[in-house]
């Protein structure tokens, strides 16, 4: 682990030699500088990771400190100490990038809460950006792209669990990312030559599901011309992540929590068990807590799932993430098509950082596909953007007329009601008519009465 190097700069010794003394002990590499001047000049020469700095010194404010330390280091983090009662002070230096400020007489206990908080953020930082280089240079996952506080803990959760043969539970919302997360742990555990083999469960038919999962026997079924085995053996030794884990039926549920618990299968039509070391990695986008209430997914096989738990959260939550990715989407598409000097106009970039995502990261980058597929120019505009999204300013529009004549009211509620079904039904026209209550007929009328592009 890391040894962390604090510098405590203030100009009082009684305060300087018992707050160094007492860090010195709890492990810290400390510095001490008796002013601000002193305090700056070892940062330059020395690798700093917290300072712990006094508001009040005769040469420089604890601000003026703050303000030229991360000149030097943006990634300093600072704890100012202030006066008891100066709240001013702190939430100036707040502001300013301080992390965060405690008082005098300075308590030993919360000093050390302060620090460790510190240290914790640093580490699950650390841990993120090891894994995205990683991901990105070691095994060619550049995909997992996040700028937000709640993506570095799914990332982070993912590195620490990835050495551990533990069973892994992702949910999540569909379009999250789930495969993807469910891929970094296979690549970064001890089993990345090995298989990674991706069940998508609803595209099963339920009928040959266990066959799918398991194998099955020559002549097991009609159709059973050959053994074969099942996704379960072509894992071994590697990983197997059953997607939408949800939907798997109740009476395959008995048999894959057999497996869970004994790592032995059987094939369809045989008695004889076969060993096997597949780690389980499983997904979904259901309450399966829910469902075990409803008596539809077994309470037992939701434990054994469940060993780790990885919470992915809908695009619309973290909303950092979105202009990277659609750096990342465009880049990748743009590469692909073969399609030099794209660019994105700010009113196009505005819309998508603005739209909500039902679809989350997968409707980002179909969006991103679309637009870069069917522009005819160098820049990505707003009209290259589907209506769900480009909807979103022609309903801006419709409540500015709503201003004028009768007429012209009518017309911009009938436009935004149109809009809104639109996007409700993903432009689905017959579906939209249904729900205004008019034919499709109508309302192709009316699309091409408003110029709207659909």
């Amino acid at each position: 682990m890391k040894k962390y190097s604090i510098l405590l700069i203030d100009d009082e010794k009684s305060q300087r030699d018992i707050l160094s003394g007492y860090l010195k002990k709890k492990g810290y590499t400390i510095f001490v500088a008796l002013s601000g001047e002193e305090g700056i000049k070892i940062t330059n020469e020395n690798l700093i990771d917290i300072i712990l700095s006094d508001f009040k010194m005769p040469d420089k404010t604890g601000i003026e400190v703050l303000e030229e330390v991360k000149k030097i280091n943006p990634e300093i983090s600072f704890i100012m100490i202030t006066a008891f009662g100066t709240v001013e002070n702190a939430v100036k230096a707040m502001r300013l990038g301080a992390d965060d400020y405690i008082s005098k007489p300075v308590d030993l206990d919360e000093l050390d809460i302060l620090i460790e908080k510190i240290i914790e953020h640093k580490d699950l930082k650390s841990e993120n950006e090891m894994l995205k280089t990683q991901l990105q240079e070691k095994y060619k996952i550049s995909s997992v792209i996040s700028e937000s506080p709640n993506m570095a803990e799914v990332i982070n959760i993912a590195v620490r669990v990835a050495g551990s043969k533990a069973t892994v539970l992702i949910t999540g919302e569909s379009g999250t990312g789930k495969e993807v997360i469910a891929k970094s742990i296979h690549f970064l555990s001890s089993r990345k030559d090995k298989p990674f083999v991706a069940v998508n469960i609803p595209a099963l038919s339920v009928s040959l599901i266990e066959s799918e999962l398991f194998g099955h026997e020559k002549g097991a079924f009609t159709g059973a011309d050959k053994m074969s085995k099942g996704r379960f053996e072509l894992a071994d030794k590697g990983t197997i992540f059953l997607d939408e884990i949800g939907d798997i039926p109740l009476a395959t549920q008995v048999k894959l929590l057999r497996v869970l618990q004994e790592q032995q299968i059987e094939r369809v039509g045989s008695t004889e068990s076969i060993n096997i070391d597949a780690r389980i990695i499983a997904a979904t986008n259901q309450n399966l807590e829910k469902k075990i209430k409803e008596g539809t997914f077994r309470e037992d096989l939701f434990y054994r799932l469940n060993i780790v738990s990885i919470k992915i959260p809908p695009l619309r939550e973290r909303r950092e993430d979105i202009l990277p990715l659609i750096e990342f989407f465009s880049k990748k598409y743009s590469e692909e098509n073969h399609k030099k000097d794209i660019e994105i106009s700010k009113e196009a970039v505005d819309r998508l950082l603005k739209y909500n995502y039902p679809g989350n990261v997968r409707e980002l980058e179909n969006i991103m596909e679309r637009a870069i597929v069917l522009s005819r120019r160098n820049t990505i505009t707003v009209n290259d953007l589907p209506l769900a999204v480009k909807g979103l300013v022609e309903e801006e529009k419709s409540e500015n007329l709503l201003s004028g004549t009768l007429t012209e009211q009518v017309e911009a509620l009938e436009k935004r009601m149109i809009f809104n079904a639109l996007k409700k039904t993903n432009g689905n026209q017959t579906q939209a008519g249904k729900l205004l209550g008019i034919t499709e007929r109508n309302l192709r009328y009316k699309l091409n009465k408003y110029n709207i592009q659909n």
